[in-house]
């Protein structure tokens, strides 16, 4: 047994999680291991190719998306999103983030496509989900966790959000999850092709992440994992399994949260980072792009109040960016996000190192977090 799958194995003894695939690579020298089950059951153990929700993970993808447009000279960022979103072209945001959502003042300025990508449109989570201008994006919109089947098409969803008032003003505070969103529509609507379509072409089918997607084929699930949810009193419970939530595509293709992957997929998308943008001699995104994507955005005051990081990080295009080194993760430069399903993904550009946790299990308990921390400690000292 390799000290990776030691490291991995621990956690799945403890019933943290059924099973776990971990990739550590520095230069051309990677280190995988799979360990566990796909599900409680044992029925099928986890392998390298396992299909896994990577929820938040797929916000680095949705940015990649609309820096391609920006490529092409499509769009740019600073570029009022009201051209291709008509619904959001005059927002109107809360009075202050306490206020009822019928206390109002128009926005002081248009959206823009870097809003959407620094995810400072005025959308999303805050600390307090309890805000009156929060609660209709979970009620309306259904945007956590991820549950594909339950959210409406991308017209009937965006002109919901547009009923409901910006938290903030534009440029002023960093939400979480709704920009990511936002970023695959407009990625299609730029396109003119589905989120789904535009992906394929442009950066799934290129990098040859032939298992990524927003849905599972049936040929295909009997590599895909159970999800499971921590609860004190019963363990592990089964929130979605094989057949369930990602086994037709959806009507809506979340950007924020909504695609499966495989280890290796992944790994071949961090690679294109590190590479600036090029793939086998092909270029897939500018150098400048990649540069933009993990640099981080945010200002002193907005890192400071953005609770929903861990600390020492900012936040560059769909992902987040380390601005001060901390035991045992951080390191500065070090870009890449983790999703709810127990999953991470990050590259530190300076050392060409990567780190790549997939697991089935949502982290609403702190034992998901237990093993990312062993994780990482590990990867940091590879």
């Amino acid at each position: 047994m390799t000290e990776l799958q030691h490291v991995l194995e621990t956690h799945v003894e403890k019933g943290t999680v059924p099973g776990v695939v971990g990739l550590v690579a520095r230069g051309k020298r990677v280190e995988v291991a799979a360990v566990g089950s796909r599900d409680i059951a044992a029925t099928s153990p986890m392998t390298r190719d396992s299909i896994v929700r990577i929820a938040s993970i797929s916000k680095i993808v949705a940015a990649a998306a609309v820096m391609l447009l920006v490529d092409d000279g499509r769009i740019a960022l600073d570029d009022a999103i009201g051209t291709w979103l008509p619904e959001l072209a005059s927002p109107m945001v809360v009075r202050t983030p306490s206020a009822p959502v019928d206390d109002v003042v128009p926005a002081a300025r248009p959206i823009t496509v870097g809003d959407l990508l620094t995810s400072r449109a005025g959308y999303g989570f805050p600390a307090d989900f309890s805000l009156p201008a929060v609660t209709p994006l979970f009620s309306e919109l259904h945007q956590a966790p991820p549950r594909p089947q339950l959210v409406p098409g991308p017209d009937e969803w965006l002109a919901r959000l547009s009923r409901i008032p910006l938290l903030h003003q534009p440029g002023e505070a960093w939400l979480y999850n709704a920009c990511s969103d936002l970023q695959g529509i407009l990625g299609a609507r730029v396109s003119g092709r589905t989120l789904p379509e535009f992906l394929a072409e442009r950066l799934f089918e290129p990098l040859g992440m032939a298992d990524t997607g927003f849905s599972v084929p049936a040929d295909r699930l009997d590599r895909f994992t159970s999800l499971y949810q921590p609860r004190p009193e019963c363990g592990l419970q089964l929130v979605d399994a094989p057949d369930g939530q990602w086994s037709s595509p959806p009507a809506f293709a979340s950007g924020a949260g909504g695609l499966v992957s495989t280890v290796d997929d992944v790994y071949a998308f961090a690679r294109l980072l590190l590479a600036e943008g090029t793939v086998d001699g092909r270029r897939l995104l500018s150098p400048e792009s990649v540069r933009q994507m993990t640099t981080d955005w945010l200002t002193p005051a907005q890192r400071a109040a953005g609770t929903l990081f861990l600390e020492g990080q900012g936040w560059g295009f769909g992902g987040s960016v380390d601005v001060e080194a901390v035991d045992p993760w951080n390191t500065p430069g070090r870009y890449g996000w983790v999703g709810g399903t127990g999953t991470a993904a990050h590259i530190v550009p300076s050392t060409g190192a990567v780190t790549i946790l997939l697991s089935q299990v949502e982290m609403t308990s702190p034992t998901p977090h237990d093993l990312m921390r062993d994780f990482w400690r590990y990867a940091a000292d590879a």
